[in-house]
């Protein structure tokens, strides 16, 4: 390894490091400005110019939004998240034949074999009203915490499905 290749790596690190402690901060503050964020850093022991936080905050596809106040701060950008959850969503319209409900409980029926693949997609999506699911080959029990969780989880998929 040369020192150019190291000074890069060693560079990356700290980029990281960094980069990571921005997510943690934005995620535990109020941040507004570009300023702050800097300042910020400094404080927890980060040198870093206006122009690398700016760089940062592209890298990282930061973005403002309004919070419940109607004041800007940086937040992330749920590009990734929205990705993976039409993802999942797409293979729940591929793998679903039907749905209803019993009780507390969501029955899914898909396509031989999808199962397995449909209710990790459930799982994964991460619904609050969603205990957990149990798959076959063919068959999916989605256990919801109330009744009525079921019939939101219920309804949420039918409108899925006929999207």
């Amino acid at each position: 390894m040369n020192k150019n290749s190291e000074n890069n790596s060693a560079g990356n690190k700290i980029k990281r490091i960094r980069q990571a402690k921005i997510l943690e901060i934005i995620g535990t503050n109020r941040i507004t400005t570009q300023d702050e964020l800097t300042r910020m850093l400094k404080e927890a022991g980060f040198e870093a110019t206006q122009a690398t936080v700016s760089r940062d905050i592209r890298e990282l596809q930061l973005t403002k939004s309004s919070d419940e106040n109607g004041a800007y701060k940086y937040t992330v950008k749920d590009k990734l998240a929205s990705h993976t959850e039409n993802k999942y969503e797409k293979m729940l319209i591929e793998a679903t034949i039907s749905c209803v409900s019993a009780s507390n409980l969501v029955v899914l029926k898909t396509y031989s074999g999808m199962a397995n693949a449909a209710g990790a997609a459930i799982d994964r999506l991460g619904w609050s009203e969603v205990a957990g699911s149990i798959a076959g080959d063919d068959t999916i029990f989605i256990a919801c915490r109330t009744v009525h969780d079921a019939t939101v989880v219920l309804d949420r998929l039918n409108l899925m499905l006929n999207k």
